[in-house]
């Protein structure tokens, strides 16, 4: 379901339009850059899978604000790097992917060959698109690994990572969880941060990390439930 996207009232009654920021003034908010959304639009389609697409477009969007964190960080490693991460599971049957990553799965085949798909797909769309041939190694490298490794082989990659791992605790990712296995939204809420919180490489991704669960805990909460 999409986020509301236009008013459902104006309690106020009058127009406030003329009075906001510039959106280039604000931080956080710009469209994708031609260069990327030329990758994502190849992209999408092998994403199409068990929600994939929505996860890597709010992932990309988490990955910005860690490299915008992180001066040191390349952005044309891992922003392509998010948007290509998942395409493998495309190659994987559509039915047994969640056995993959359900509570006492047991397919690590499927993880393994997501990656290696993915490594595939991600060459093919940069070498088309004519992204630089050094980074594309980098890339390649980053997506073949990016959940069965346990380390990270650069800021890159441990940015890829926390990005990938940071959309489970938004609240798409929580929706998304809850139906992807059946459980309330506590139960996923637990089972998620069973799987984010100590898996994370940077200070940065560990904060997010805090802020999201917050709003996680408080969708979920005795509290908020009773205000409707």
């Amino acid at each position: 379901m999409l986020p509301k996207l236009e008013p459902f009232a104006n309690h106020h009654g009058r127009d406030v339009t003329g009075r906001l920021p510039d959106a280039a003034s604000v931080v956080g908010i710009s469209a994708l850059p031609p260069a990327h959304d030329v990758i994502w639009q190849r992209a999408a389609p092998y994403l199409a899978v068990r929600n994939n697409d929505e996860h890597t477009i709010y992932s990309y969007g988490l990955a910005r604000a860690l490299v915008d964190l992180h001066p040191d960080a390349d952005p044309e490693v891992v922003l392509p790097g998010i948007l290509l991460h998942d395409t493998g599971w495309s190659a994987a049957p559509a039915d047994e992917v969640l056995t993959a990553i359900a509570p006492g799965g047991n397919r690590p085949d499927l993880v393994l060959l997501h990656e290696k798909e993915g490594a595939r797909i991600g060459r093919e769309i940069l070498e088309e698109v004519g992204h630089d041939a050094a980074r594309i190694e980098e890339i390649v490298g980053i997506i073949d690994g990016h959940d069965s490794r346990h380390e990270a082989l650069s800021l890159n990659d441990a940015l890829v990572k926390d990005a990938d791992k940071l959309w489970r605790l938004t609240p798409h990712g929580v929706d998304t969880v809850m139906d992807w296995f059946g459980l309330t939204r506590e139960q996923a809420h637990r089972l998620i941060g069973s799987r984010v919180h100590d898996h994370l490489f940077t200070d940065a991704a560990r904060t997010m990390a805090r802020a999201l669960a917050a709003v996680a805990w408080v969708d979920a909460s005795e509290q908020r439930v009773k205000l409707g």
